[in-house]
């Protein structure tokens, strides 16, 4: 029953896939562990998480933060709520850009930094990568020479793109740390448990 629910709610928001095509789009209280509501997706959408939480504020629940993967576009369509970008995921994004085993020392002291956001705070955090990017500035900005086409490109895109990641996200990674009346978690990983459980189901009900 809608009365069931807390009046008020952190939204944990995310989506997992049992297929290419086939979704739940899960929206759940971090505060009180309920799900507040599932979607099933084709394509995980900006729209789509949207709806959801203007279904929630419908049923007179109060949205007072939301935590998400970072997807372009979600943080930006909620301009009046403060939104958390899963530090779990912010780590994962940049791996995939330097992988787990990056041979270039900028790339490895890089993720080493990465590694170290879900146990840092805001102050100490910035204070890592603003001393690799004063160090690594020169390899960041290095660009090599195409004989064929006469251009130049950057020769390092992945480690520029890893750093640009964590630089632009910044100001979304710290929220919980900023609002901490609001007691806002700093990870999506309330829902992991509800993914394991509902994969667990659909294998058990073909």
């Amino acid at each position: 029953k809608e009365t069931d629910f807390s009046s008020v709610a952190n939204v944990v928001m995310d989506t997992t896939y049992f297929r290419s095509d086939f979704g739940v789009m899960v929206f759940k209280n971090s505060l009180d562990k309920k799900i507040l509501l599932k979607k099933y997706v084709k394509n995980e959408t900006v729209k789509g998480y949207v709806e959801g939480i203007q279904e929630i504020a419908r049923r007179g629940i109060s949205v007072q933060a939301i935590v998400c993967d970072g997807r372009k576009g979600v943080i930006q369509a909620f301009p009046d709520i403060p939104v958390q970008m899963c530090q779990f995921h912010q780590v994962k994004i940049v791996t995939r850009y330097l992988t787990t085993k990056p041979k270039l020392k900028a790339a490895i002291e890089l993720r080493k930094i990465a590694l170290q956001l879900v146990r840092s705070t805001e102050e100490e955090f910035i204070t890592m990568l603003d001393r690799w990017y004063a160090e690594w500035k020169k390899v960041l900005d290095e660009r090599t020479y195409d004989e064929e086409t006469k251009k130049s490109f950057y020769t390092h895109k992945p480690l520029r793109s890893a750093y640009r990641s964590l630089k632009n996200n910044l100001p979304h990674l710290f929220v919980f740390e900023h609002r901490m009346e609001l007691d806002i978690p700093n990870t999506t990983n309330t829902l992991d448990g509800q993914f394991s459980d509902l994969k667990s189901k659909l294998g058990n009900h073909n």
